[in-house]
């Protein structure tokens, strides 16, 4: 008999971001499947997941799950509660936090494990520290003890498999990997007006533009992306725009790159972007820039692909697991970059080429393959479970 799944979703911030995309995708194809779901989430979020997965049960935690250290004190003692109240055989936490006396099998989402890596800006967790040192801490903390507690960890890339084992010192053999998918619908190739209706609201009617979508920190690499941008620029009579949309981050490197960028070039900070502009904007770009020296899986990446874009990205991490042959690579300095988007703006052909097979790459991944894979790991920890409880 399959096992009923309680999925704390109460980590989910308002924004949504990568989080939310990861478990609406994962809610809504496990509820295709026919799983035996409960749903904790935020009050906020209860009638979304409602529609998401209408058969599963959705449990509404208490008003206080807004405030992240009543959440967290929550899941140490609510969430065993609410699977004991609705009889779950296994938990899953799509972040890094693990209720430490659950009561039954947990399985843990760790996405990426980049605060404990080298970025080439020295260590990631150093980086963090300077901008929130108590955080960064907490988050090394916790995810360490996930690694070691949880009774199976869930990763969305081989490469993060192997950095958890290196880094982490994690046990292989209770490590699965489950790729992310994409919404095809959602993301999808854009119609002329689509692209218009998104260029025009950027103010460049029209105009040509290199896209980057995330946020300012400095993992995604976005001052020399900017530089290597500008490279790409000198002596063209009809430069491209950069678009820089996202979050506003953390990366003071981003204002000095900024600062350099001649009077007559153009940068667009929109800040978030709602999800239904998404296809105009990926799918409207010359390039999507991606140029990130450390990722979890790449999400924006595929998501990029699915809209049809030419997409430029690094060799680092997962990413070649997620754009195979299909995307332009570069490496992250900015002269590499530079060149590397200089040759796709003068090439229109390539330009073609690499967006029709990013589109054709992005149709293998599916949410429906993610949560078989998702079931596969549930059933696992539900079999190796000791039978007096316990960890592992």
């Amino acid at each position: 008999m399959a096992p009923r799944i309680l999925l704390d979703a109460t980590a989910v911030p308002a924004d949504r971001g990568a989080l939310g995309r990861y478990v609406d995708g994962l809610l809504r194809a496990l509820h295709e499947l026919g799983a035996d779901l409960a749903v904790a989430c935020q009050r906020a979020d209860e009638e979304r997941y409602g529609e998401l997965a209408p058969r599963a049960r959705i449990i509404k935690g208490p008003a206080a799950l807004a405030h992240r250290a009543s959440r967290l004190s929550w899941e140490q003692s609510g969430l065993p509660y609410v699977a004991r109240r609705v009889g779950a055989d296994v938990i899953h936490l799509p972040t890094y936090m693990i209720p430490i006396q659950a009561g039954r099998p947990t399985v843990v989402t760790i996405h990426d494990v980049t605060l404990f890596a080298d970025t080439g800006r020295g260590e990631a967790g150093e980086v963090w520290e300077a901008h929130d040192p108590v955080r960064t801490s907490f988050i090394k903390s916790a995810t360490r003890t996930a690694a070691r507690r949880a009774t199976r960890l869930i990763v969305p890339s081989r490469a993060t498999r192997d950095e958890l084992v290196r880094l982490l010192d994690a046990d292989p053999g209770h490590i699965d990997v489950a790729y992310h998918g994409v919404d095809h619908d959602a993301f999808h190739r854009p119609s002329e007006e689509e692209a218009k209706r998104v260029s025009d609201r950027l103010g460049l009617h029209g105009h040509p533009y290199v896209a980057y979508l995330g946020a300012l920190e400095p993992r995604k690499n976005v001052p020399n992306l900017i530089r290597g941008w500008v490279r790409a620029c000198e002596g063209r009579p009809d430069p491209p725009a950069l678009v820089l949309a996202g979050g506003a981050g953390w990366d003071d490197e981003v204002d000095a790159a900024l600062a350099t960028v001649p009077l007559e070039l153009r940068v667009v900070r929109p800040g978030y972007l709602p999800w239904t502009s998404l296809p105009g904007f990926f799918g409207g770009a010359l390039v999507v820039a991606l140029p990130s020296t450390g990722e979890g899986f790449g999400l924006p990446v595929l998501e990029a692909m699915s809209c049809g874009a030419p997409v430029l990205t690094t060799r680092r991490g997962p990413l070649p697991e997620v754009g195979g042959e299909a995307v332009a690579y570069t490496e992250p300095d900015a002269p590499a970059i530079g060149a590397a988007l200089e040759r796709l703006m003068d090439e229109p052909d390539r330009r073609r080429t690499l967006a029709d097979a990013a589109y054709a790459r992005s149709q293998g991944f599916s949410w429906t393959a993610s949560a078989e894979a998702h079931m596969a790991s549930y059933e696992q920890a539900v079999a190796r479970y000791p039978a007096g409880g316990g960890d592992k």
